[in-house]
């Protein structure tokens, strides 16, 4: 049966309107940033053949976890601005190989381009957020401005950032009522960065990269991309309330456990009074 062209896949057209948006926005500067989207093996199958690789790729991380999976993602040196005029340059689908140490190319990445220096950050955080949800599938990184900027003059306590965020917008506690995980600074596409970041997904789908930008993860593109920009939303009102000389009046703690109950969300332990909760039990 003849294949179907892939750049018709709905998952390379999620890839390209995805990585347009956050160029668009200003998030992904240059380079900046990277997806990984893994894949079932009968979305690909109307689009390639999985027993023609182009290549094998090897990789300094043992991802047997994933061994077999199908993932695409973003390459490696990679401009997202370009991604919509030439996907097949800028974006790779992948398949883990079955002893976890090589990646087995099947579309993209021409002219011999590798993927992004994240992947193996990408793949501990999909290996711990399937873990804890088996239906994940999307890591997504990138500079978005207004926590990259916050995580320069706001307390990087995850609790405090956290409840801060919560704080600046009524959505954010229903949107990410896991909280924010944050790392200490640390030296981008090495596997220490990817350990750390991976810890903190077994609690959270959002871990801030102080000075640097933030990660997500979720079960599709519209769910990673929300989350980063209710977030991120939350972040600019912070910039500009500070700007506008601080907080007077914001959401306290009652109302944000009555805005918990009303959506049926349980906020992270400990990051709200519990008191509150409590007095309201009685």
């Amino acid at each position: 049966m003849k294949k179907m062209n892939v750049l018709q896949a709905p998952f390379v057209e999620e890839m390209v309107k995805t990585t347009k948006n956050l160029y668009r926005l200003g998030w992904d500067e240059r380079n900046g940033g990277n997806i990984s989207y893994l894949l079932k093996e009968e979305e690909i199958l109307p689009f390639l053949n999985p027993t023609q690789v182009l290549r094998k790729i090897p990789m300094k991380f043992d991802a047997t976890k994933l061994a077999g999976k199908y993932f695409i993602v973003t390459g490696s040196g990679k401009y997202f601005k370009n991604v919509c005029d030439a996907p097949s340059e800028n974006l790779g689908i992948l398949r883990v190989s079955e002893n976890g140490q090589k990646l087995e190319l099947l579309w993209g990445l021409e002219d011999e381009a590798v993927p992004t220096s994240e992947l193996p950050s990408h793949f501990m955080s999909h290996i711990a957020r399937l873990a804890v949800d088996p239906e994940n599938r999307i890591v997504m990184h990138n500079h978005a401005s207004h926590l990259l900027a916050m995580s320069f003059t706001h307390e990087l306590d995850e609790k405090v950032f956290t409840r801060t965020l919560w704080q600046m917008c009524t959505e954010c506690l229903v949107v990410f009522p896991d909280g924010v995980g944050i790392i200490p600074w640390l030296v981008p596409g090495t596997n220490e960065i990817g350990v750390a970041t991976a810890e903190k997904m077994k609690e959270s789908r959002l871990v801030l990269w102080p000075q640097h930008g933030i990660y997500g993860a979720g079960r599709d593109m519209d769910e990673v991309f929300g989350l980063i920009e209710t977030a991120e939303k939350a972040a600019e009102v912070y910039t500009y309330v500070c700007a506008q000389g601080g907080v007077r009046q914001t959401i306290s703690d009652a109302d944000l456990w009555r805005l918990a109950e009303a959506f049926g969300v349980t906020p992270k332990v400990g990051y709200l009074e519990e008191k509150v909760s409590k007095r309201r039990k009685l």
